[in-house]
């Protein structure tokens, strides 16, 4: 394996900035986990699906195109929320699972963002990174990005979604959300994306001269 870097943490914390920076400063490919998700709550929902229906959820991930994750509409609220839901479903994760791990082993590394890629996907990472923030910094980029594309949303509801994805991505018996023993907690309540990719910068480049060394 390459070197991988494993960058978690929950919705709205930064993980994805600061994972497509660090692919760009490592020269290394990147992968959004959770536009996976997204993508098949988008097939899902366009089929008439129900989310929270495991068969239906399960079907939806078997048709994925996981060369089609471009689409502006998986960066919507009701996207993050449908990523959230079906990414409970046990038989989900599984099929996705492979995809991530073969991402993962590409030589000569990767950087992978999510949610469990330290403890699941690659948990022999060389660097793994748990970049989180207080719900209420997480929810006011969120309502930032959202107004910003065009939805309206008001900053209360985006704090009450926050809230139910973190609860249900930390209390699902699948995978839950969680940092990973020998991950580096990155706190980026009252960082900048600056000053966050700065930190997620230096914690890597120590990571890789271990990995190098060993």
């Amino acid at each position: 394996m390459g070197f991988v870097i494993a960058v978690d943490g929950p919705a709205a914390s930064g993980k994805g900035t600061i994972a497509a920076r660090l692919g760009a400063a490592f020269g290394l490919p990147v992968l959004d986990t959770g536009l996976l998700y997204r993508a098949v709550g988008a097939i899902l929902l366009r089929r008439g699906g129900d989310p929270d229906d495991a068969a239906e959820a399960e079907a939806a991930a078997r048709d994925l195109d996981f060369e089609a994750l471009d689409d502006p509409v998986l960066r919507t609220r009701a996207m993050g929320e449908a990523a959230s839901q079906v990414a409970v479903h046990p038989g989900v994760r599984e099929i996705l699972r492979a995809f991530q791990r073969a991402f993962a082993a590409r030589a000569p590394g990767a950087v992978l963002d999510g949610r469990d890629i330290g403890t699941v996907i690659s948990p022999g990472a060389a660097a793994k990174i748990y970049v989180t923030a207080s719900p209420e910094a997480r929810a006011d980029r969120r309502w930032r990005q959202l107004s910003g594309q065009g939805e309206d949303i008001s900053y209360a509801d985006v704090l009450g979604d926050i809230l139910r994805r973190d609860a249900r991505d930390g209390d699902r018996e699948t995978s839950p959300m969680r940092p990973a023993a020998d991950a580096v907690l990155l706190d980026t309540t009252d960082l900048d994306i600056d000053h966050a990719f700065d930190a997620a910068r230096r914690i890597v480049e120590t990571a890789r001269a271990r990995w190098e060394q060993s």
